[in-house]
């Protein structure tokens, strides 16, 4: 018996525009982004895109996080320092 068919039959120019089109949309985009990154019985790729972009989304939110606080730390260090001048 040979191997030559794929494990998997990749995803159509149809199907990725209605799977983006889907991910698309503000909140239910995302709560898809789950499904078809944790749910069984999808496609691999498209398993395989919405980890990478989950997982790119929570790279970039740390991201912001510290540069919230880097702001943060700055602004509270320059205020300090002016008020020290203006004494």
């Amino acid at each position: 018996m040979a191997n030559d068919e794929p494990l998997e039959k990749p995803l159509s120019t149809g199907e990725w525009f209605v799977t983006l089109l889907v991910l698309a949309i503000p909140v239910i985009g995302l709560i898809m982004h789950f499904v078809w990154a944790f749910g069984g019985g999808t496609n691999l790729g498209r398993r395989n895109f919405c980890r990478a972009f989950l997982l790119m989304v929570a790279i970039l939110f740390c991201l912001g996080v510290l540069t919230v606080v880097g702001f943060l730390l700055l602004g509270g260090t320059m205020a300090a320092l002016l008020n020290n001048v203006h004494r």
